[in-house]
């Protein structure tokens, strides 16, 4: 089957006036937590829980909080199903599970990738420090263990029953020594992976420790050390597209006006509001990224279906981020999940972590024209109440057509947003 990622990439690189944009879940977090990868049992797939043993003379399940494996491919078979991203991101380990012995993305267009390497400033096991030390490359994966599940493959064809695409990080840290170690490590793997016709994308951290670089001169340090490193990579060993930070406007179109044929993403960083995904992934799209991944966005959402779909409604041009917030707590509510925030606290914009570890600056910032300062939207919400959830759209709820079909072309914001959540609240019950 043809892979919605190639496909987009072909389009991307055709025309910089493409709307095609690549939406990545990363399930690769159990090589960076451990237990706490697979994330809160607030939200399970509809397979429901898995068996799991919890002693009660020492703790109960429900203390415990996180799902377990089994829960955690459930929610990945979920997503895959659902259509909606372009690339499942996951461990060597759980891509072997699914991908090589389960077959999952055979008959997908949902391209599966596995992190290629794990560099030390990942290592956020609890009560470790590693993270707090200047992140040195490590691999515990093989490229032939992602693509054939063996310590050798099978290369008399391109075709592998794993994934044939990997995520390698690199982390600059303004230190000549160790980023020359990095840069080493980066060109052996490079070099294997183009004898092994493995593709990969290149994820670019910012500096984990002290760097003596400016917070607001990073993204040129980093966009300087991007174009550099490839330079001296030709086409043939150079990456898919790149998974940096987003540093604002004048970062990102500074590289990607650079150079037309680099494609350039925006990793998601903390779980943060929901406000801060959806105006991430609109704001880097609008200056230039054509690609993003989401982990902890999405892992730690209340419901990862119906934020996924958001996250794709938004880069469709079809709603704002303030929009797709309401939309998304309209779904909560319809399907009685408590959000993790009330509306008002989670159409807040705040400044996120953009590192493994966490420790870096948090500051909360009111929104600027926060729709929810005046009408609280009330006219959205009597839309969504007045449609009916098993019949076609009505003339009282927005514009229709003469087959009673939404007329998108006449719908102001307010009547496009009432249908939407009228249509998330039909697919999600």
């Amino acid at each position: 089957m043809t892979k919605s990622l190639d496909t987009k990439l072909a389009a991307i690189k055709a025309s910089r006036a493409s709307r095609a944009f690549i939406l990545a879940d990363a399930k690769d977090a159990d090589m960076a937590f451990g237990v706490r990868a697979a994330g809160p049992r607030s939200y399970l797939s509809a397979q429901g829980a898995r068996p799991a043993q919890f002693s009660p003379e020492v703790w109960t399940r429900e203390e415990f909080g996180y799902r377990n494996l089994p829960e955690f491919l459930d929610i990945i078979r979920e997503i895959t199903r659902q259509g909606l991203v372009d690339i499942m991101l996951m461990s060597a380990y759980v891509n072997d599970l699914l991908a090589i012995k389960e077959g999952l993305f055979k008959d997908s267009h949902v391209t599966p990738a596995a992190r290629a390497n794990d560099t030390t400033d990942v290592w956020a096991a609890r009560h470790g420090s590693y993270t707090k030390e200047a992140a040195q490359p490590f691999r515990s994966a093989s490229i032939d263990h992602i693509q054939c599940g063996q310590v050798e493959c099978d290369r008399s064809s391109d075709e592998f029953p794993g994934a044939n695409l990997g995520l390698y990080s690199v982390t600059w840290v303004n230190d000549l020594d160790n980023d020359r170690r990095t840069l080493e490590a980066f060109k052996a793997f490079r070099e294997e992976a183009e004898r092994k016709r493995f593709r990969y994308f290149l994820e670019v951290f910012d500096p984990n420790v002290a760097s003596g670089i400016p917070l607001e001169k990073l993204g040129e340090f980093i966009n300087d050390n991007i174009l550099r490193t490839l330079a001296g990579v030709p086409e043939a060993g150079r990456p898919l597209f790149l998974k940096i930070v987003y540093h604002g406007p004048r970062a990102m179109e500074e590289l990607c006006q650079y150079d037309s044929n680099m494609v350039v993403g925006i990793l998601g960083g903390g779980a943060g509001t929901t406000y801060d995904a959806f105006r991430l992934i609109h704001d880097a799209q609008k200056y230039g990224a054509r690609v993003a991944l989401f982990g902890r966005k999405i892992n730690h959402a209340e419901h990862q279906l119906a934020f996924i779909e958001m996250l794709r409604l938004i880069t469709d041009g079809k709603l704002s981020p303030d929009e797709a917030v309401r939309a998304y707590h309209g779904v909560l509510q319809g399907k009685g999940l408590k959000p993790h925030r009330p509306l008002d606290k989670d159409l807040e914009l705040t400044d996120q972590a953009m590192s493994y570890g966490g420790e870096t600056r948090r500051a909360t910032v009111e929104v600027r024209n926060n729709p929810l300062a005046s009408a609280r939207a009330e006219v959205p919400a009597r839309a969504v109440a007045a449609a009916p959830r098993s019949s076609p759209a009505s003339e009282s709820s927005w514009p229709t057509l003469s087959d009673g079909t939404p007329d998108f072309a006449k719908m102001n914001s307010e009547q496009r947003q009432a249908y939407d959540e009228w249509r998330l609240k039909r697919v999600f019950g």
